[in-house]
């Protein structure tokens, strides 16, 4: 019964596509039938597109909303920001973003295009220093780590949480930093548990706090850009490579127990293994938090889109898109988490395997007759 509901909603859900979509086919070719005056006068249509690609790319500004004023205008509400040019011809150069006023005016010999900022005279270098949204919710992201952290401390250092209950934010922290210590750091780490726990706590709520953030209408998507992402893959990289032993490195180039005409290709992968872990932290995290982004604005875009087919459509449209937009919302929350758990629970895994084979501290072999204490 179940599997034939399902098969009868997938039905019902494809037959709407496609009567939407040869609705749509018959009023494309309605509309190149009008004519060209009525082509020129036409209005240009929403474009998701542009919406979704100036969500999820990096910027010179926070942008909110446009509205459009008396003077039949749109404008745009938006934060500017700084910018800083550095040209090998023209030297330095800086001033706020919203001299561009949004792409339409030129500055200093430049000018702003698809957001990227480019001179606009020919054999002229620059390069882009700005504080763009991605570096400024960086930074914020790190200002609230550190005050949240040292704010902790100094309520632990008062007595607070030790001889007595904890409270408020500390009640948030400890459960989080007692998860990863032995959730994370203590399976995967063993003995040296304690030496690499500040690096897997720094890395878990850093990244926690800009999912988080990025929620936010408005703000920027960071750890959903490719260049935040390799940042953190290399650092972990390198953690992992300065954790390796010979140990390590003796499975990878001369893998015990396997057949002579097998070892050249095994050596090959477990080689290749070792760029394969750094690149998969990079990979995961930026596809998961750019997909959940993209599906929130395509919900959203589904009212402007059928509202530009017939008006009727985008208000019938709308419930149901906003009740899946919060659905997504929430799911994208506990994604926010997990996707910070993950990252952190795999660096610890790539650790403990780049270490493997050390013994640990009173590692002995028991006698027969030692008695075993579970």
């Amino acid at each position: 019964m179940a599997a034939k509901s399902i098969k009868s909603i997938l039905v019902a859900v494809l037959s709407t596509v496609l009567l939407i979509s040869s609705y749509t086919v018959r009023a494309q070719h309605e509309e190149q039938k009008a004519g060209e005056e009525h082509s020129a006068n036409k209005k240009e249509g929403f474009n998701a597109k542009e919406v979704i690609f100036d969500h999820i790319m990096d910027a010179h500004e926070f942008h909110f909303v446009d509205y459009k004023g008396s003077d039949g205008q749109i404008h745009p509400v938006a934060i500017p920001l700084p910018v800083m040019l550095y040209s090998p011809q023209k030297g330095f150069s800086g001033f706020m973003s919203s001299a561009f006023e949004h792409g339409h005016a030129e500055v200093d010999g430049y000018k702003l295009a698809e957001g990227k900022i480019i001179p606009t005279a020919a054999g002229v270098t620059v390069y882009d220093l700005s504080l763009t949204r991605n570096v400024v919710q960086m930074i914020l992201a790190l200002a609230l780590l550190v005050w949240l952290m040292i704010s902790v401390a100094k309520t632990y250092a008062s007595g607070q949480g030790v001889t007595s209950a904890p409270k408020g934010k500390q009640n948030l922290v400890e459960v989080m930093v007692a998860f990863v210590r032995d959730e994370i750091a203590r399976p995967n780490l063993r003995h040296k548990a304690n030496k690499y726990l500040p690096y897997l706590l720094t890395v878990f709520f850093f990244i926690l706090i800009n999912n988080i953030i990025g929620l936010v209408p408005g703000t920027a998507n960071v750890t959903g850009n490719i260049a935040f992402t390799v940042v953190l893959g290399l650092i972990s990289f390198v953690v992992i490579m300065f954790s390796s032993n010979s140990h390590y490195w003796g499975h990878i180039f001369n893998p015990p127990g396997v057949p002579g005409f097998v070892k050249p290709i095994l050596v090959l992968v477990e080689f290749l293994s070792v760029f394969i872990k750094p690149f998969a932290l990079i990979i995961r995290l930026f596809a998961n938090m750019v997909a959940g982004h993209i599906i929130i604005i395509c919900l959203i875009s589904l009212i402007f889109i059928f509202a530009q087919i017939k008006p009727v459509l985008g208000i019938a449209a709308s419930p149901v898109s906003v009740a899946f937009t919060v659905f997504i919302y929430f799911i994208e929350i506990l994604v926010a988490f997990l996707q910070a758990f993950i990252f952190t629970v795999l660096t610890a895994v790539f650790i403990g395997q780049a270490f493997e084979g050390e013994h640990e501290p009173g590692d002995h072999h028991p006698h027969p007759d030692e008695a075993i204490i579970v």
